[in-house]
């Protein structure tokens, strides 16, 4: 072969390397997008397109096997509370986590897809019956269940889940969306558990997007209402202020109550537009009625704030609210929830801050029922606690809820907080919560919520049975002679470790000598 016939060889050679190469190079790109486009990114689980296509194959194959064929659609429980307090980060880190629990469960030619947010769905194939998918999803919560540590914080989760086995002439989305309809049942069953479902669960699905729509057209419409609970300081049994709270008469279901729409309002994203009407409306309508009946100190109101609503704007929301109605913002107490006190970003801690300077007074809400430490308390710029309604209702001889509230109020008093306490419906609890030293109490015994009309009326009327009927004396026994010396040392040693509150009220609770250690609750 002559040199230039050689070197022509040598450069078509070249040129088909190249042209190899590039189409090598185009297949792996189009081989890698047509896996992103299938498969979760955060998770490296396949999406939602993929668990429909494969599920529409094994709609086939047990079409002609006569096998059955199960789907599980999980939500988790709690989520937007991680990712509100402790921030996205630490929502990704658990999102990984629970699709590796949840991998875990299954068998090698199961599918587990996340679906989007915090849902995942499950595809079994070949199984006997309902009772193997009910397995299945027994297994996935017991996984769920156990303690995860997430950006050095320890977390339990759990999970609602729907399942439904699946026929061959059902289409595949048909059956993931009946799925998703008996998750929902579960949820509103009280969570981490299964359902199964049902025909019926169908027109429940249809009804709670007609109530979706029709929240949010009382929102544009400002048809809801908002109630007012009194809150009176003991022992003088003075009206110290009311709780706003937010009340939906619906023009064909009546009251809904509010366990049902504001956690769909949480969960749709309505919590923001939800919680700002109320503050307006409740600083204006405080306002009045300072200017109907002055008083010295003036009657105050407090106003929950969800984990949702503590975001870019909040400052301003507030202020905007106070400005507009006249209010003096000593007169306003902003209520937020303990899982708060979990987000430890300078974010979080500065809109506190930011309330704070406006001069409200900051509470948390429901205290005792979450996992704050008391570091984080501490740290907070926070007046007062407010001992969760379950305590309060198992204060009775022979209970754990008396020495849970005086072990509770005892920490307070130490830190230099106020202490209220919710959900007093009896004399007997009065009494306790006087002899403890609470500075406020709220409940049935002291008045229902009622709307704005009632309680102008109550308010102007001298005779009413506002209140708790003028001053009381302690009748019940003392706090324990040296306790507050004990609980300097105690809350010193806690504070430097950072413990959780939880542990600290049962170390109290043994101090108090009035009960053991016991599960916490």
């Amino acid at each position: 072969m002559c040199e230039p016939d050689r070197a022509e060889v040598q450069r078509l050679r070249r040129k088909h390397g190249r042209e190899r190469r590039a189409r090598l190079q185009a297949e792996a790109i189009a081989e890698q997008f047509t896996r992103d486009a299938l498969h979760d990114p955060l998770t490296k689980l396949p999406n939602r397109s993929l668990l429909l296509d494969r599920l529409g194959l094994a709609l086939s194959r047990a079409g002609r096997l006569g096998s059955l064929v199960a789907v599980l659609f999980l939500d988790l429980d709690g989520f937007k509370a991680v990712n509100d307090s402790l921030g996205h980060a630490a929502g990704d880190e658990l999102l990984t986590q629970v699709a590796e629990r949840v991998r875990g469960c299954l068998r090698p030619a199961d599918t587990v897809a996340r679906l989007g947010g915090d849902e995942f769905g499950v595809l079994l194939e070949d199984v006997s019956d309902a009772g193997e998918a009910h397995a299945v999803a027994d297994r996935i919560l017991d996984a769920l269940r156990a303690p995860t540590t997430v950006q050095g914080k320890q977390l339990v989760t759990g999970a609602s889940i729907g399942v439904v086995l699946g026929a061959p002439d059902e289409g595949a989305g048909d059956l993931l969306r009946k799925a998703d309809q008996a998750m929902y049942v579960a949820k509103a069953g009280g969570k981490d558990r299964h359902a199964t479902f049902e025909p019926a669960m169908h027109a429940t699905a249809l009804a709670r997007l007609e109530l979706e729509a029709d929240l949010r057209r009382a929102l544009d419409e400002g048809t809801l209402d908002v109630h007012y609970q009194p809150v009176c300081e003991l022992p003088t049994g003075r009206l110290a202020r009311m709780e706003a709270l937010a009340r939906w008469r619906h023009p064909r279901r009546g009251l809904v109550p509010p366990a049902e729409f504001v956690p769909l309002a949480e969960e749709k994203g309505l919590i923001v537009p939800l919680g700002q009407w109320v503050l307006q409306r409740a600083c204006h309508q405080t306002r009045d009625w300072q200017q109907l009946h002055p008083g010295d100190p003036p009657l105050g109101v407090a106003v929950n704030l969800s984990a949702g609503q503590l975001r870019p704007g909040v400052v301003e929301t507030v202020a905007e609210a106070l400005g507009g109605s006249g209010l003096a913002a000593r007169c306003l107490t902003l209520e937020i929830t303990e899982s708060l006190l979990m987000d430890e970003s300078a974010e979080s801690l500065g809109y506190l801050t930011e309330l704070k300077a406006l001069g409200v007074r900051l509470a948390i809400d429901d205290f005792g029922t979450g996992y704050s430490s008391l570091g984080r308390l501490r740290s907070l710029p926070i007046d007062e606690l407010k001992i969760d309604r379950s305590f309060v209702a198992d204060i009775a001889p022979g209970t754990t809820g008396g020495p849970l509230v005086t072990a509770v109020a005892a920490m307070a008093r130490a830190l230099g907080l106020e202490v209220v306490a919710e959900g007093v419906e009896t004399f007997e609890q009065l009494r306790f919560l006087l002899g403890r030293g609470c500075d406020a109490v709220q409940g049935y015994l002291v008045g229902r919520p009622v709307p704005a009309s009632t309680m102008r009326r109550l308010l102007a009327d001298p005779g009413s049975d506002l209140g708790v009927g003028g001053s009381l004396e302690v009748v019940d026994e003392p706090v324990p002679e040296g306790l507050d010396a004990e609980l300097a040392d105690l809350l010193a040693g806690a504070a430097s470790a950072d413990v959780e509150c939880e542990p600290l009220v049962q170390s109290l609770l043994v101090r108090l000598g009035r009960a053991t250690p016991s599960e916490p609750r």
